[in-house]
């Protein structure tokens, strides 16, 4: 058979369900490749993990195209067989890292994720073992691996084998601030590059800043602490942002994306997201002092 795929969201990142899906066809013998709608398939993977990102609308001449990922309905999961299969990493060339999970869902009931209701609870899933297999460099996208203790024992495992290790979804703060067992055990992690977690609401701020001691106090020394801040309400967004840029974070913020309907981002959103992924602006000058555009400073969002 020849096999075709579609990554609806680009080649920006690698999309792991179709790295195994190409995996699983090739160790069988057929034909994968990324769709060329110049030739004629038997079936089409075709994935898309952003509700937000545009479909395709081409035509794929092709006796079957099977959706898949959260932009289309996150109840769709892979087969057993193909889910358990090793990535082909070919598919994204220059990406040297093994990508994967060690556990899957979330013990937390955030009003704005879908993992829970996608995943359930969380679980132990995969050891590091099998995801890194040759590669030195590790990146790990589970939701909240530190509530886990399952995730707990392979850091451990992380650390024995010198693993380089990004946790690209970040790390709860609250499990950091209130065992300083954690602490000493993510000190010893090679980080690649950087240590990241979230402050989705004001909640999150008093862990944030007790975590971030113990972790510097305990010698832990990623390239960068990254802070991911979703912004929401804006007086309440703007004083989690100040708050983590005057704790030597650097602040990624995203707008809030309601996954179960279509919607506009409020420009407040958008220009303070701008403001605050731009490192050394923000670093440099407060938002209401900055001049976003030609016409208009964000000093109008206070009035």
């Amino acid at each position: 058979m020849r096999i075709g795929l579609i990554d609806i969201d680009g080649h920006n990142y690698p999309n792991l369900a179709l790295m195994k899906v190409s995996a699983f066809y090739k160790a069988r013998g057929h034909k994968v490749d990324w769709v060329d709608y110049f030739n004629n398939y038997d079936i089409v993977y075709q994935s898309k993990v952003f509700t937000y990102t545009p479909d395709n609308n081409f035509y794929v001449n092709c006796d079957l195209i099977v959706k898949g990922g959260t932009g289309y309905d996150c109840l769709i999961t892979l087969p057993d067989n193909i889910d358990k299969t090793q990535p082909d990493y070919s598919l994204y060339p220059k990406f040297t890292s093994a990508y994967g999970f060690i556990t899957r869902g979330c013990p937390n009931k955030c009003s704005w994720c879908i993992v829970p209701k996608k995943e359930g609870n969380i679980h132990p899933y995969m050891d590091v073992e099998e995801i890194a297999r040759d590669r030195k460099e590790v990146v790990l996208m589970d939701n909240n691996i530190l509530a886990s203790e399952w995730g707990l024992q392979q850091i451990e495992k992380i650390v024995k084998l010198k693993l380089k290790v990004d946790f690209n979804q970040g790390l709860d703060a609250r499990f950091i601030a209130r065992d300083v067992e954690v602490v000493k055990l993510l000190s010893k992690v090679k980080w690649h590059p950087v240590l990241r977690m979230s402050c989705d609401s004001s909640v999150m701020m008093e862990p944030i800043q007790k975590a971030v001691e113990l972790l510097r106090k305990y010698g832990c020394k990623p390239q960068r602490y990254f802070i991911y801040v979703l912004l929401r309400d804006f007086n309440e967004s703007y004083n989690r942002v100040n708050f983590c840029i005057n704790l030597k974070l650097d602040v990624h913020s995203q707008p809030f994306m309601d996954f179960t309907k279509t919607q506009n981002i409020p420009q407040w959103q958008k220009d303070m997201a701008k403001y605050t992924n731009r490192h050394v602006l923000c670093k440099t000058v407060d938002f209401k002092d900055y001049r976003i555009r030609k016409n208009f400073s964000c000093a109008e969002y206070f009035k």
